[in-house]
């Protein structure tokens, strides 16, 4: 790996690490909440709108580098992936659960405000 990549791979990470901060609630998702490109984001996206606060997201196919790198920081090789306070959650299975458990709405209620 040259200098270059390895230049372009930590930026990427800088930025990750930067967006995961910034945005308390934050799905790493194919597509988009309005167009969801598979069946697990789509999964997902219907769960957080249930909750019915504000999140972010991420566009993985529109962001290649940030594809490629997200799952060597979080140790999580599949996407969705649902980021809460800093925190990976985990993907489509494990929201839907943790939804279906009671879990997951006082955890987005608590650090996405109401509009």
């Amino acid at each position: 790996m040259s200098e270059q990549d390895n230049n372009t791979s930590n930026d990427i990470e800088q930025l990750i690490r930067q967006q995961i901060e910034e945005n308390k609630v934050l799905l790493y998702m194919k597509g988009t909440p309005q167009f969801p490109q598979c069946g697990f984001s789509a999964k997902a996206i219907e769960v957080l709108t249930q909750i019915g606060r504000p999140f972010a997201f991420v566009n993985i196919l529109e962001n290649p580098e940030i594809r490629a790198t997200l799952p060597k920081i979080a140790n999580w090789p599949t996407f969705p992936q649902l980021w809460i306070n800093g925190e990976l959650m985990g993907g489509s299975d494990i929201i839907l659960q943790m939804y279906q458990s009671g879990e997951l709405k006082p955890l987005v209620e608590e650090f996405s405000p109401a509009p």
